[in-house]
């Protein structure tokens, strides 16, 4: 597959009062949905199975499936959709759609990735993609069947942008504090805390100021977790812990948390302030968009949409795609209803940064960071 020079957009220009999401080349899949540029064989099938938090999670699977949606729709085929309600799901639902006659077949995160290996090695004539994981399970730097395609993120670019809007934003205040917590504790989760902390350590850096981030240690790996995806009541003591700690930007990682994060900061009622992950979550969740500062995006819907078009076209490549700042991968929304009350000049350092990142002046990087 050759690479993507198409310049996918996250939010809209400077100009409008966003950050936009500069482009360049990338990894993506090579073709873009819209028109086919072959006729769809009448049997491709694609097919997606989620991790728990559901289909509308406001998050990574629901971006998923959105991306699903959409081009099954454009291209006039039929998909199945599964929803993993806990990990013992993930190896029933797999051999579902394979009996059920799926060509192509998407696993949405980190956690289906020894479930998608056993399936693929079982049914080598079937095509996935896996998103968030290498499917590297012996480690050698390669997944571990040849019918796998990896979408991946190195979504630590975009959370240390997020992570130095939150500080600017706290500071401006007169806090100076500001917090994350996580799902469980693997690294599509901790890559985003890793960025959030490094970007509060640059604003910092920048501004001889002292913003404090509770809730995650980049160097011990350690922090704040729920131990799973659920907006329950542990996620809401959780972000609580958090708050008491004075924070006025917080940041949960990991699909629904957000709302038992959301209902935390209602009644705290001190204004504290939301930020998002994977999809933009005030558009997402219009609910909590009076309290969301900004989201930190991943455009999965972008790469499942590709990836399933080129395999409907018979593109079948396994090179891991990564989404990146460059290619648009990742990158922040907009910051919507509070554009107008950010501090001055930060959009301009932001996009500063962003330049900074692509170009490679600035190094940001996570131990969750794709190997690929």
């Amino acid at each position: 597959m050759t690479i993507s020079t198409t310049k996918k957009l996250i939010g809209a220009t400077l100009a409008a009062g966003v950050i936009i999401a500069l482009a360049g080349c990338g990894q993506a899949p090579t073709s873009k949905p819209g028109g086919s540029d072959k006729p769809v064989d009448s049997k491709f099938k694609p097919c997606i199975v989620s991790d728990d938090g559901g289909w509308n999670d406001r998050s990574f699977n629901q971006s998923a499936k959105e991306g699903l949606d959409k081009i099954t729709k454009e291209l006039g085929v039929k998909s199945l959709e599964l929803q993993s309600d806990s990990a013992d799901q993930y190896g029933p639902n797999l051999e579902q759609l394979v009996s059920s006659g799926c060509t192509y077949i998407i696993t949405v995160g980190f956690n289906l990735s020894a479930d998608t290996i056993k399936s693929a090695k079982a049914n080598p004539k079937i095509n996935y993609a896996i998103i968030d994981d290498l499917a590297d399970g012996d480690q050698d730097g390669k997944p571990d069947a040849p019918n796998i395609k990896p979408l991946l993120f190195d979504t630590v670019q975009a959370a240390y942008l997020g992570g130095y809007a939150a500080a600017s934003w706290s500071h401006e205040a007169g806090v100076d504090k500001v917090g994350t917590f996580g799902g469980l504790q693997i690294p599509p989760v901790t890559i985003f805390m890793d960025g959030f902390v490094q970007g509060v350590a640059k604003y910092n850096e920048d501004k001889g100021t002292d913003v404090k981030s509770v809730g995650w240690d980049v160097a011990k790996q350690t922090g704040s977790m729920t131990g799973g995806f659920a907006a329950n009541d542990t996620a809401k003591q959780t972000a609580q812990a958090i708050l008491d700690q004075g924070v006025d930007v917080l940041l949960p990682v990991g699909g629904p948390i957000y709302q038992s994060a959301g209902a935390a900061i209602k009644a705290q009622n001190k204004g504290t302030l939301l930020m998002g992950v994977d999809s933009d979550l005030a558009v997402a969740d219009t609910s909590v968009a009076s309290m969301t500062l900004v989201s930190i995006q991943k455009n999965i819907g972008e790469a499942v949409s590709s990836a399933v078009k080129d395999a409907a076209e018979g593109k079948i490549d396994t090179t891991p795609y990564v989404g990146t700042l460059e290619n648009g991968g990742v990158g922040l929304s907009s910051f919507h209803e509070f554009e107008s009350k950010l501090p001055k000049g930060l959009l301009d350092e932001l996009k500063k940064l962003q330049e900074d990142i692509i170009s490679g002046k600035i190094k940001v990087t996570s131990v969750s960071s794709p190997k690929a």
